[in-house]
């Protein structure tokens, strides 16, 4: 009955959008006109809805016509669904249009799942029939499936791979004593204001030719660069986490951090990874630890990194560009402070060597000591943009565009005239260098002088 009603609305609404005494074409030769003949939607996962696309038909004769006949050719069978001007439908027949008028079609896929770990093609068609004319609107999408956790707990050692990709809806926690070890290639996506919450141990180990991927799960065109679309990874009081060769993107911060390792293991070691698009910081450390090396972070809202509290943090050989395509930033890209509130210090144990710091501001690297009892700083052989003389010293670079080869495209390598090539201190003594160092981040070997930043060029 409820459909009777909405046909009998769909069918006075465009009847009413033609003049009574419209005349009403015939004419076998007719074409509608389609502002598309093919609609393709992105990879979809089963089981979640994809957005709505619009198809726009247009009577471009001055008469009107009467569409006898709309319908999906899979019928009620089909993954598809449409909706003709407000009302949905798999099908209908006799719909007006008016001479120079219009009408448009809304088309939606939601594709169940099957036994295939690789994207799969599902098809079906809009068939419109005019005046005796047959026309047909291709309709394509790739479904995926993908192993769901919706508000899960991990209470023992887990590992993923890359045979299926992973959609976490909610939060997903990993208990303390337990460690989540994801392989190379493994894809990680993030429903709407989801979250991984660290409280044993994360292993990322990702490989150069197979990283693995944390971002929304929105992959659409629309979502590719969009910011602030699921929480992020939290890394509890108990939790430490090694991330290697991975890319975590669009979220709205991409790593936070709240105290110092409590078990001698790396509160948090990054290395070999992209962190890009988020809508407020890269990271966030409160009284916490970071050792990063041969990372690139760029296009975050407030920060890249915002360490505060003090804590320790080693960083070396990493390309931080602030570089803000979405954001109206104030806040220099790195901040680091010792104090947490009035009266609440910690030592703050800094080391940046090596590295690129620059962006749109004028100043992209800021040290904030309240007191310097028992604080470490040490900030050596690093190009970096700064309003003031401060780090004027240690073979730093002061305020020299580091020449990228094209930030637009996102593209941080080194031209071939950067002032950054051969001015890289000899870390073959340092601790990591074996692990992390000897290769930048394609694993091309680095000679030193080193040129800065993640990318070697020699």
């Amino acid at each position: 009955m409820r459909l009777s009603i909405g046909w009998g609305f769909l069918l006075c609404f465009i009847i009413s959008a033609c003049s009574k005494h419209e005349q009403v074409t015939a004419d076998p030769t007719v074409q509608l006109i389609f502002d598309k003949d093919s609609v393709l939607f992105d990879t979809i996962f089963t089981t979640q809805g994809s957005i709505t696309k619009r198809i726009k038909i247009k009577n471009d004769h001055r008469h009107a016509v009467t569409i006898s006949e709309i319908k999906l050719a899979g019928s009620g069978d089909s993954p598809y669904r449409i909706n003709i001007n407000g009302v949905n439908t798999n099908s209908a027949t006799n719909v007006p249009i008016g001479g120079k008028d219009s009408l448009n079609i809304f088309v939606k896929v939601t594709i169940n799942p099957n036994l295939k770990n690789l994207p799969f093609l599902v098809q079906d068609s809009i068939i419109l029939n005019t005046n005796g004319n047959r026309q047909v609107i291709q309709l394509s999408a790739y479904g995926q499936n993908a192993i769901y956790m919706i508000n899960q707990t991990i209470t023992q050692n887990t590992t993923w791979n890359s045979n299926l990709p992973y959609i976490i809806n909610g939060s997903l926690t990993v208990k303390n004593g337990s460690s989540l070890n994801i392989l190379p290639g493994t894809k990680v996506y993030f429903h709407k204001d989801a979250s991984l919450n660290i409280e044993g141990n994360l292993n990322i180990t990702g490989a150069l030719n197979q990283p693995v991927l944390l971002c929304s799960d929105r992959l659409e065109n629309a979502y590719t660069n969009e910011p602030g679309q699921w929480k992020g990874l939290y890394l509890s009081r108990t939790g430490n986490a090694i991330i290697q060769n991975a890319i975590i993107k669009n979220a709205s911060v991409g790593i936070t951090s709240d105290s110092l390792s409590l078990n001698g293991k790396p509160k948090l070691l990054l290395s070999n990874t992209i962190i890009k698009n988020m809508q407020v910081a890269a990271y966030i450390g409160y009284h916490s630890e970071l050792s990063a090396f041969n990372n690139l972070i760029y296009n975050c809202g407030n920060y890249i990194i915002y360490a505060i509290g003090g804590g320790n943090y080693n960083l070396k050989q990493n390309t931080f560009a602030g570089y803000n395509y979405n954001f109206p930033r104030k806040t220099a890209a790195l901040t680091f402070s010792d104090y947490l509130s009035s009266g609440n210090y910690n030592p703050l144990n800094l080391n940046l060597t090596n590295n690129i710091i620059w962006g749109n501001l004028n100043n992209e690297l800021e040290i904030q000591q309240k007191t310097t009892a028992l604080s470490q700083i040490s900030v050596w052989n690093n190009l970096i943009k700064s309003s003031g003389n401060t780090f004027n010293l240690n073979n730093n670079i002061l305020n020299v565009d580091p020449g990228f080869i094209s930030n637009e495209l996102e593209n941080f390598e080194l031209a071939d005239n950067s002032i950054t090539l051969k001015k890289g201190i000899n870390l073959t003594t340092d601790a990591n260098f074996s692990s992390y160092l000897q290769k930048d981040m394609k694993e091309k070997k680095r000679t030193f002088p080193s040129a800065l930043g993640c990318y070697e060029k020699n």
